[in-house]
C-alpha cells in the first residue's frame, strides 16, 4: 500500500458536473435483483460505456439464480465486487471466482458464451457490473479473461482516506487491468474522514461518479448514495468526501462510431448485428 498526499487542490481547470442521474431497479439474468445506472431511459449511454449496473442484498433469493451461460460480442464487461463471491466460466476455457475487492475484466471480443454464478449462500453480495465498447477495428478480436483478486489491486492512501487502482494510473502507480481499448480510469474511493481529494483527470475522456454509501461533493453539487454524476471532464477533479463516504470514479476515451445493440451484442450495424444472432443460432459464434 502507497501513502501519497493528494488532497493539495490543483490550479488546473477543473471537473464539474453536469447532471445528476438515478438508476432504476430491475432484474436481469436468471432473475436478480439489481439497479440500472447507464443503460436505461434517462442515461441510455455514455460513450463508451453502454450499461452499469450495481447489484446488492442479504437475501439471497435477489441473487442466487445468477447470470446462467449466455453469449456476448463486440464489447467488454468488467465486474468488481465489493463483498460476496462470483463465479466464472466461459466458453474459451477459462474459469475464475471474484471475491471481496476483487474484478473480472473480459473481452468477449468477436465470441464468447459465459455463466457468472453467485457462491454466496448466506450474507451480502454487493458489486457492480460495467459493459465498455470496442471500437470497430476491435469488436471482433480474440477473447480473453483477466481474473484479478483483491491483493493484486494497488491500493494509494491519501489524507483522510484511500484509492483503489482498479485501472488507468493514479499517481505514476498503474491499475490492475492496462491497456485497454478506451484508456480508462477506474477508481474506488473510500473516505475515512471528511476531507478533499484531488485527481487528475483527462479532458477529452467521459467520465462519472457513482456514490454507494454517503455524499460526496464536487464543485458545490451534492451528490447522494445512488446518485450518479456526469461530469464536464477537465484536467482535474476535486472531490469533497464525508467520513464514511465510498465512490466509484471511471472515464474513458469516446469511441465516437455507431452503435447497434441486440441484448449481449453490440456492433456497429444492423447487417452486424443479424450476422451475430445467425452466427449464435448455427453455434458459431465462438468459432
Amino acid at each position: 500500500m502507497t501513502n501519497l498526499d493528494s488532497t493539495t487542490h490543483s490550479t488546473a481547470s477543473t471537473t464539474t458536473v453536469k447532471k445528476l442521474y438515478r438508476g432504476q431497479a430491475t432484474q436481469d439474468g436468471a432473475g436478480v435483483s439489481l439497479t440500472r445506472i447507464i443503460g436505461q431511459g434517462s442515461l441510455a449511454r455514455l460513450d463508451p460505456f453502454l450499461m452499469l449496473d450495481e447489484f446488492g442484498s442479504d437475501q439471497p433469493q435477489d441473487y442466487l439464480a445468477g447470470f446462467p451461460p449466455h453469449p456476448h460480442r463486440g464489447f467488454q464487461t468488467v465486474t468488481y465486487m465489493l463483498q460476496g463471491k462470483m463465479g466464472h466460466k466461459d466458453s474459451v476455457g477459462n474459469t475464475g471466482l471474484i471475491e471481496d475487492g476483487g474484478l473480472q475484466w473480459m473481452n468477449a471480443g468477436k465470441g464468447i458464451i459465459h455463466e457468472e454464478m453467485p457462491q454466496q449462500t448466506h450474507g451480502v453480495l454487493r458489486g457492480f457490473q460495467l459493459w465498455v465498447n470496442l471500437p470497430a477495428a476491435e469488436k471482433l478480436s480474440a477473447p480473453a479473461y483477466y481474473d484479478i483478486p483483491s491483493c493484486e489491486v494497488p491500493e494509494v492512501e491519501f489524507s483522510g482516506g484511500l484509492l483503489r487502482v482498479l485501472a488507468g494510473k493514479y499517481k505514476g502507480i498503474n491499475g490492475a487491468v492496462v491497456a485497454q481499448a478506451v484508456k480508462p480510469q477506474f477508481y474506488d474511493i473510500h473516505f475515512s474522514s471528511t476531507t478533499a481529494l484531488t485527481v487528475d483527470t483527462i479532458s477529452k475522456h467521459n467520465g462519472f461518479i457513482f456514490v454507494y454509501e454517503g455524499q460526496v461533493e464536487v464543485q458545490e453539487h451534492t451528490i447522494e448514495k445512488g446518485q450518479l454524476a456526469l461530469l464536464d471532464m477537465q484536467s482535474s477533479l476535486v472531490v469533497l468526501g464525508q467520513a464514511g463516504a465510498r465512490a466509484i470514479f471511471v472515464s474513458g476515451e469516446p469511441i465516437n462510431e455507431p452503435v447497434f445493440q441486440y441484448g449481449p451484442f453490440v456492433m456497429n450495424t444492423k447487417d452486424e448485428i443479424d450476422q451475430a444472432m445467425r452466427d449464435y443460432r448455427d453455434g458459431v459464434l465462438t468459432d
